[in-house]
């Protein structure tokens, strides 16, 4: 992979590809740069056989990534807003949409935008010092990144409204009783138990794997009938090799070796 200004990229044995935001002294806040980054790093992961899911998480001890960049979005009016939104939706429907699985590992704040792009990733591990929230309305703004809709999706409608209306803060333990998180783990735990959670999802036929996302991701999809994803997603699988495999290694009581085929 090329060479990333404000990302930190590292692959392991096991394909799991660590994103880590890093621009420390900004709290790893989302600038531009590191917004094109992103688009660019999802990208040739999702088309690189050798990565089989994405970590992502913040460098240094206080933030996964803090928000957007106020320094540029200050500068917004309304005729450059919407483009600046859409852009920022689009990169976060590449982690959304990503066919291998994608999890944040929240090592401290998440906000507005941090809390969006934990929010499109598959699955959210948070440490114990996580905080969480989207304050765009103390600069007189919305979430642009996908928020209110993911939030609410997550959490129901009144909690999501709750959060965005007041821009409280939530901890981890509030975050993990809303739905917002998967998990909640001691900090220097979080990227062991991020890890041998992708690990386990990693152990399961990929194709199936890439379907339940496409299915899941469909709910939430005005120009597609869930349903019909379902039963699609559901054809394809059976006419896979790894499902030939499934049925035997069961019958036989031995693991599945599964090929993605």
């Amino acid at each position: 992979m090329t060479a990333y200004e404000n990302l930190l990229l590292d692959r392991d044995a096991d394909g799991i590809l660590t994103i880590t935001f890093n621009r420390v002294t900004a709290l790893n806040a989302l600038n531009k740069v590191t917004l094109e980054e992103l688009a660019r790093a999802v990208g040739e992961a999702t088309a690189d056989p050798a990565v089989r899911a994405l970590l992502l998480t913040g460098a240094g001890p206080k933030a996964f990534v803090a928000g957007a960049d106020i320094a540029e979005f200050s500068l917004l009016d309304d005729s450059t807003a919407q483009t600046f939104a859409r852009r920022g939706q689009y990169v976060l429907s590449l982690l959304e949409n990503c066919p291998k699985p994608t999890l944040a590992a929240v090592n401290g704040f998440a906000l507005g935008g941090g809390c969006e792009l934990a929010m499109a990733c598959h699955l959210r591990v948070a440490a114990e010092n996580a905080r969480f929230g989207q304050p765009e309305v103390n600069l007189g703004i919305i979430p642009g990144y996908g928020g209110t809709q993911r939030l609410t999706q997550l959490v129901g409608k009144g909690r999501a409204l709750e959060l965005m209306l007041t821009a409280d803060m939530v901890n981890a333990a509030d975050a993990l009783r809303y739905g917002l998180v998967n998990h909640v783990v001691a900090p220097e735990q979080l990227i062991e138990f991020s890890k041998t959670l992708l690990k386990k999802i990693l152990t399961k036929a990929p194709l199936a794997v890439r379907h339940v996302i496409d299915s899941v991701n469909a709910v939430a999809d005005e120009k597609r009938d869930g349903y019909a994803a379902e039963a699609e997603n559901f054809a394809y699988c059976c006419a896979s090799e790894d499902f030939v495999e499934g049925p035997k290694a069961f019958l036989e009581k031995r693991p599945a070796h599964f090929t993605g085929k």
